[in-house]
């Protein structure tokens, strides 16, 4: 995946993230990406030192808007890399390059 598709994975989840009612989030697999059988989210830190690369992170085929047809995100894959002083249980970095990437949380 490149790192202009996670970007708009990410983008795609913000919208949904500000278009919720009461503070909760939609059902959605916008900014979805899967390492070792955990789902992480995009997080809008931007605050993080990226370590050494972990393995692969997948991210489903996903269309949270049918009626959208620019809206589909496609199955792709990035790196998935260490972030500096967290459990690879609670986040990790994900992008092309160590210097591409986004942090993300588990969910």
């Amino acid at each position: 995946m490149t790192t202009a598709r996670l970007v708009m994975t990410v983008a795609m989840l913000t919208v949904a993230l500000g278009c919720s009612s009461g503070g909760e989030v939609a059902g959605s697999c916008a900014g979805v990406v899967t390492y070792e059988n955990r789902d992480y989210l995009p997080t809008q830190d931007e605050d993080f030192t990226v370590g050494e690369r972990l393995g692969t992170a997948r991210v489903a085929e996903c269309d949270d808007t049918p009626d959208d047809p620019g809206g589909a995100v496609p199955e792709g894959a990035a790196d998935a890399y260490l972030v500096e002083g967290r459990d690879p249980a609670e986040a990790i970095a994900v992008g092309d390059t160590p210097a591409g990437t986004t942090l993300m949380a588990a969910g």
